[in-house]
Formats: structure tokens, sequence, C-alpha cells
């Protein structure tokens, strides 16, 4: 592990609790439209359309376009398929910038301020730099570096999302770790040269959640936080 000179983190799930947040404030805008519904199923909802829009940049459907726009995109499509009218472009606005305001999990940035004592640490994820700022500024997240789609221009797991942010540090892949709570973007990073970190978020899609309960294949190190990661690499 010694040649291992910086950290990056996938965010969404891995660092900060994307679902619950959602949900919180898709029931303060329900609410205020005075309609009863459940926020979760709104988070879901709107998360399931997350990977469909950016395989369309990745097939060459359509060009790389920054996640705050997707999202705003598939917020349109939500609020159509729950009959929900009348809404102002800047109630929208501020709902889609719900992403900009995701709590980070309880462990998350006591365990990033031990791993940058030992560590360069940033974001390797598919939001754009604006979104993961104003995340960073929301919720305390003390990055070095905010890196992934925007740099690349790729969306994980495209090779180039992983191998650009090593270069954009100076590094070679093999002096960069991803820290992630999926095993699929883990796989992905490894096929690239990365090292593999996997952090436990068994409640990430909610209390009946099914995958990545567990890691998956033999990955550099394994933690259930990320307290417990800045132990097992000294920091």
């Amino acid at each position: 592990m010694q040649e291992i000179k910086a950290l990056v983190f996938d965010v969404f799930g891995t660092v900060v609790d994307w679902r619950t947040s959602i949900a919180k404030e898709a029931e303060t805008f329900l609410g205020q439209q005075g309609i009863s519904g459940d926020g979760y199923k709104f988070a879901d909802d709107w998360r399931n359309l997350y990977q469909p829009a950016m395989q369309a940049c990745r097939s060459g459907e359509r060009p790389y376009t920054r996640l705050d726009d997707l999202h705003r995109e598939n917020l349109d499509k939500v609020l159509k398929a729950w009959d929900i009218q009348n809404v102002s472009e800047e109630k929208r606005q501020h709902l889609n910038h719900a992403w900009r305001r995701l709590q980070p999990w309880a462990d998350s940035v006591s365990g990033l301020h031990r791993l940058k004592t030992k560590y360069i640490i940033g974001t390797l994820s598919n939001g754009n730099i604006a979104l993961m700022v104003g995340l960073a500024k929301w919720g305390g997240l003390p990055w070095d570096a905010i890196l992934g789609a925007d740099v690349s221009g790729a969306y994980k797991p495209e090779p180039a999302s992983y191998i650009e942010t090593a270069k954009v540090l100076g590094l070679a892949p093999q002096e960069v770790a991803l820290v992630a709570a999926h095993n699929d973007d883990l796989l992905a990073a490894r096929a690239c040269g990365l090292r593999t970190m996997f952090v436990t978020r068994p409640t990430e899609h909610g209390p009946e959640q099914k995958i990545d309960l567990e890691p998956e294949a033999d990955w550099d190190v394994c933690a259930n936080s990320l307290e417990e990661l800045a132990d097992k690499l000294g920091c």
C-alpha cells in the first residue's frame, strides 16, 4: 500500500446518503404542493432515471451532459409521471439542487479528515464540479481536489473516467485507490489499474437493500466505515 498517494471517492452512496436526503426534500416539496406522497418513492423514481440518462451519453446517443442537467431533465419526467403540475421554474430548480444538499454519512467527515492527513483525497464521481462543490460546502467535505466526470468528460464505468482522474493528479493508476461502496465501480477501476477499497453502506438503497452488502472480490482493503478505513490505513 506504500505506493498509493491518492484516494479518490465515489460520492453518491459512499460518502453521502442520497436516498434519505432526497426523500426528505421531496416530502417537503410534496407538502408544499398539497400532495400526499411517499418521499422515498419519489427519490427512488428520480434515481431510477440516473443510469439510463448517463447511458445515453456513454453510448454516444448524446454528447456528455453534466449531471445537474440530467437530474433536471429526469425531475421533469418524474413530475409528469406523478401528475404534478404548475410547478414554477424556481421551485423546480430548488428541488433539483437538492442533490447539492445531501447529508454525509455519520462517519464521512471525520473519516475524510483523518485520511487527508496521509493521502491526497478527491472525488471520482459522476457528479459535475458545481454539484460536488455544493455538496462539499453543504456537508463540510474536505476534498483536496474535485475530479471525475467533468474532468474526463466521461461517466463511470467508462475507462476514461478512472484513467483521466489519475492523469490529472499527475499519478500512475496504481498510485491511486478508488474508495467505493459499489463492487461494479471497483471492478471497473481495477481494470484500469487503480487500487481498490470497499466501504460497506448496507442501507444506501433502504432497509431492503440487496446489492453491495459485502465485498464481492478481493479488494485491496475492505471496511465498514471511513473511520475504519482510516484505522486500517494507519491514519
